[in-house]
């Protein structure tokens, strides 16, 4: 039977993907990219916030069309089923099962029960090292833990996707391992909140070290690690990326907001001092470290006084990349109870002028770079064949923005060259190779 798969969310829920392909893949299924040629349609999905959710079942209805024609089964899982799967089982009786992230333990025995398949499976779970790479041949994301224990009053994940769990270092290697033997160059490591990683089994905070024995493991090249909190990046973190060569000079720090006012209502475990004095560090022990955040605007008693202050703060700090997002009152998190909620024209005002001015920014900065050389990684290439596609140590895949290469001299996909950049658009930059001969 074919089976076909898509994945919503972040790069966590697809990892959680990968592993499910692998297990169709162990059990003799074939994987297919085009949904008319399922006999069965697995979706992984995100109920994060209300935009997530509604795409989510967009996808979902969208989906259960093709049960008209080749498809027998529609399957969902993932965090949208976690958090309304009673709901979703009377809303949308087209869907055969879900899957919430409770049962991956037992999938295989609930999907073969639908199936009705007599062959018995020696893997019933999902399993990193079985995992397909949906990512290419050269980049694949490296879990290292799950869940939250942040219990940021906004936020639905915790309460989704259960307390912060750290993988064991050595599962963590094996996989790398493995992964670097099937030719990934490119580690992107992954969790909620990777800073974190280790002080639930080991009483203290490992980050550093997994990096450094991660950097020791042959063909590995580059190193990233996302959503790194404030007050768990440590001096010894700082040391590891600065020291590192195939540690990308890259932070991902998503502060949320700069009013300690409205940090402290959040739940968050920094202030507005201490998140200005942990970037300060990194950018004077740092040289040519790309720093990106992620905040929120409209959040619950944000005055305008604390919008400006957040505003002001972005013209400060130049983060070279950052991402705004409209709060969103999520049913459950403490944040949904409060009274004093701001309008929805509100909440979409302040996130086009903060956005506003983080473009006229990212605008100056991408212009700095008119004239610099930087290795560059080779993803793809543009369908005229006009350009080569890659990234920087600056850029994180389906986040950041792209280097178009003039293809003026042949490359290879995942090859790494040197480029020298000639002209940008607006989060884009342009380039032309000066390292390899035509």
């Amino acid at each position: 039977m074919n089976v076909g798969f898509v994945s919503l969310g972040c790069s966590k829920n697809l990892v959680d993907t990968e592993m499910m392909i692998g297990l169709f893949e162990d059990n003799k299924y074939n994987v297919v990219n085009n949904p008319k040629e399922a006999d069965i349609i697995v979706i992984n999905t995100c109920g994060f916030i209300e935009s997530a959710k509604q795409e989510a079942i967009n996808t979902i209805l969208e989906m259960a069309e093709y049960k008209n024609e080749k498809c027998r089964f529609l399957i969902v899982m993932g965090c949208l089923v976690q958090r309304y799967k009673a709901e979703l089982e009377k809303a949308i009786p087209e869907v055969d099962l879900f899957l919430s992230i409770d049962e991956y333990e037992n999938s295989w025995k609930k999907i073969q029960s639908l199936i009705k398949d007599e062959q018995i499976s020696r893997y019933e779970k999902l399993e990193y090292l079985r995992r397909k790479i949906t990512t290419g041949n050269k980049m694949a994301y490296l879990k290292i833990a799950e869940g939250c224990s942040n219990r940021c009053t906004y936020c639905a994940i915790p309460y989704i996707r259960g307390p912060f769990i750290s993988r064991k270092m050595e599962d963590i290697i094996e996989e790398a391992n493995l992964l670097a033997k099937k030719g990934i160059q490119e580690l992107i490591v992954i969790a909620q909140d990777t800073t974190k990683y280790g002080i639930d089994i080991y009483g203290e905070t490992k980050l550093a070290e997994l990096l450094r024995k991660l950097s020791k493991i042959d063909g590995i090249k580059w190193i990233r690690f996302l959503y790194s909190y404030p007050e768990t990046i440590t001096d010894e973190l700082i040391e590891e990326v600065k020291n590192n060569d195939k540690i990308c000079k890259y932070f991902d720090i998503p502060i949320q907001h700069i009013s300690s006012k409205v940090l402290k209502v959040m739940n968050r475990k920094s202030n507005s001092e201490s998140i200005r004095k942990t970037i300060k560090k990194i950018r004077e022990n740092i040289p040519n470290v790309v720093i990106r955040t992620t905040v929120m605007v409209g959040f619950p008693g944000e005055t305008n006084e604390d919008f400006n202050e957040l505003c002001e703060f972005i013209k400060e700090a130049r983060f070279e990349k950052m991402g705004a997002f409209i709060y969103s009152k999520e049913d459950g998190t403490p944040a949904s109870k409060l009274k004093n909620q701001i309008h929805h024209n509100t909440k979409k005002s302040r996130y086009n002028k903060i956005m506003k001015i983080q473009q006229e920014i990212s605008n100056e900065i991408q212009k700095s770079y008119i004239g610099k050389k930087f290795e560059v990684v080779i993803d793809s290439i543009t369908f005229d064949n006009k350009y080569y596609i890659g990234r920087t140590y600056m850029d994180v895949p389906e986040i950041d923005g792209v280097v178009y290469i003039k293809n003026n001299k042949r490359c290879e996909i995942g090859e790494f060259v040197t480029v020298e950049i000639i002209d940008t658009s607006e989060y884009d930059l342009i380039s032309e190779i000066k390292d390899k001969e035509s």
